[in-house]
């Protein structure tokens, strides 16, 4: 069962999964009026799709009776939201519910934590360090963090999987809005001005456009998800990222030349509320995830933006596309 599985990394979950010839899968999401987002799973092999408000009434049934792993990526994944109960509700409650199902009837239980319980990154971002000194900068990290305390007070993590997923970007995001990633918004921005804005600095260590992330495309982080699950001596929070921090201007000079357009770069104004929210450095320690037994490759930031625009944002194409084949796939 893959939870938000017709969201950016879910679906990537999925189509990773129907490399290895798995097709027996359950998709959970909430489609609704979304133009966008049910397209991410035409392309997909999958049994059966339950929307989301139906998952718990469903847990005791046949529908789900012979599921062995679960894939939990759904989530209210907004950074800028405001509704912290909405965010306790979507982020914590149901994946308290969810967990308690799967730990308690032995089903293999792999969830998304996330990179922004690490906060400032002040304290460095090591997947192994005391979950009681993090200190989340925004309500969506708050809300990730709870159930990683949660889960660890109730012994869990001896047993289960929490991915600290650092920036993801790739095919299948177009559904996302204003949280698209850089490079969706960035090709979008060149095609129509030749020019991509991005925010001021407004913290005296870094100019304008240093800013740092740990960019991870959204296919190597899908391999990465499903090894840890298919790992059974794996167990507890794991970062997820490539191990290398790069700037925004990096990435906006990757995009340009993966489109041969000069680059043209604007600095902007950051949003005064999330100003003294914003990260500046992510960078992930992905040494326990190595010792995992992870044999594969990641793309570089200039190969996976290549990838992207090349296969799927110039054509406007989706995991599982014919055009797909031509794409340079590592893992």
């Amino acid at each position: 069962m893959v939870t938000g599985g017709a969201g950016l990394i879910g679906s990537a979950v999925v189509w990773a999964l129907n490399r290895r010839n798995l097709t027996d899968i359950v998709i959970v999401d909430a489609l609704g009026r979304d133009p966008e987002k049910w397209q991410n799973l035409v392309r997909l092999k999958y049994r059966d799709y339950l929307e989301a408000d139906e998952l718990f009434e469903q847990l005791g049934s046949s529908r789900l009776a012979d599921v062995k792993t679960i894939f939990h990526l759904g989530a209210q994944s907004a950074t800028t939201e405001q509704d912290c109960s909405y965010l306790i509700r979507n982020n914590y409650e149901v994946t308290r519910r969810l967990a308690e199902w799967a730990v308690g009837s032995q089903r293999r239980f792999v969830y998304a934590s996330s990179a922004a319980t690490y906060g400032d990154g002040s304290l460095g971002m090591d997947d192994s360090a005391d979950l009681f000194t993090l200190r989340p900068l925004n309500m969506y990290g708050y809300s990730k963090h709870l159930f990683d305390i949660h889960a660890f007070h109730q012994g869990w993590h001896n047993e289960i999987v929490g991915l600290k997923y650092f920036n993801v970007f790739g095919p299948n995001e177009y559904h996302k809005g204003e949280m698209r990633s850089m490079v969706c918004r960035a090709f979008e921005q060149i095609s129509a001005s030749q020019c991509v804005r991005l925010f001021r600095s407004y913290h005296c260590d870094y100019a304008d456009g240093e800013q740092v992330r740990d960019f991870l495309y959204v296919k190597d982080a899908a391999e990465m998800t499903v090894h840890l699950a298919e790992t059974s001596s794996a167990n507890g929070l794991y970062n997820l990222g490539g191990g290398v921090a790069r700037t925004w201007k990096d990435l906006a000079y990757a995009v340009f030349r993966s489109m041969d357009i000069p680059p043209k770069i604007e600095f902007i104004d950051m949003p005064e509320t999330i100003r003294d929210k914003y990260q500046y450095y992510t960078c992930a320690d992905v040494s326990k995830f190595k010792k995992s037994g992870w044999s594969g490759a990641t793309h570089s930031l200039e190969e996976a933006v290549q990838d992207y625009v090349a296969n799927y944002l110039i054509t406007r194409s989706r995991l599982g596309d014919e055009s797909q084949n031509t794409a340079t796939n590592r893992g």
